[in-house]
């Protein structure tokens, strides 16, 4: 069986190959849950697609999520501070991801053990839009349902950090009160995605539909608009017993 180290490269390859279009340079970082203490992330500054055991992480999660505590911005110095405290080696010269935190708060949710965030270009053609959310709001065909959840979450622009990482935290939670679920699939205003999975399987697999499903409502613009599946039929796709199982097997469960 893989280590987490093992499957936290493996992740990286999968959403940074140049094939997918979903990060270049040092775009993107993801995540991996290690226990319930701790968890490795991509180290500031790497690229996905070249990810090594050197470019990563491994942090304590107590230290990480204290910096949610509060309101205001925090600064640098104490920023720094805490990821060199959250670090379970000390001797780890890199630093973590500057959105080391809201993979904090999305590794900390039931079920969640792989992240993935990338900034693909078919995907940031509709957070970067006028239309959006709206454009992205629905299901259009039966797998965006199976792979993406019933439904998406929708994140204004703030900049990256310990702000923007509060305010996925909060909107989560509106998302889990409202709808009885983690998200799977999160939309971030002139920014990018994050896929949260069970699996890097299921991270990888919910990256790679919400590229397709991008690039088909970019399509269908095109060809006089978004037809989306009735509610009621996407609920009935989501609660189908052969669809959850297929669902299963995408995130590499049996």
């Amino acid at each position: 069986m893989p280590t987490p180290l093992e499957n936290l490269i493996s992740l990286s390859h999968l959403v940074g190959t140049p094939d997918l279009d979903a990060a270049i340079l040092g775009e993107g970082n993801t995540s991996i849950r290690v226990d319930a203490d701790s968890f490795l992330v991509k180290a500031s500054g790497c690229q996905l697609g070249t990810m090594t055991p050197a470019d990563t992480v491994h942090l304590r999660f107590d230290r990480i999520l204290a910096l949610l505590e509060g309101t205001g911005a925090v600064d640098e110095q104490r920023l720094s501070a805490a990821y060199e405290a959250a670090k379970v080696d000390p001797r780890q010269a890199k630093r973590p991801s500057v959105e080391t935190v809201f993979h904090a708060v999305a590794l900390s949710l039931p079920g969640i053990a792989a992240v993935a965030h990338t900034h693909p270009t078919a995907v940031n053609m509709l957070t970067c839009a006028n239309g959006f959310p709206a454009n992205l709001d629905g299901r259009l065909f039966p797998d965006e349902v199976v792979v993406l959840g019933q439904k998406s979450l929708f994140v204004p622009y703030i900049d990256p950090g310990v702000i923007l990482a509060r305010t996925i935290r909060d909107l989560i939670q509106g998302f889990r009160d409202q709808h009885g679920c983690v998200p799977k699939s999160i939309y971030m205003q002139n920014h990018g995605f994050i896929a949260l999975g069970t699996t890097i399987n299921e991270a990888h697999a919910i990256t790679c539909m919400a590229i397709k499903a991008a690039r088909i409502r970019l399509g269908t613009i095109q060809a006089g608009g978004i037809r989306r599946l009735d509610a009621a039929i996407a609920t009935g796709l989501a609660n189908r017993p052969d669809e959850k199982y297929r669902e299963k097997l995408l995130a590499g469960g049996k």
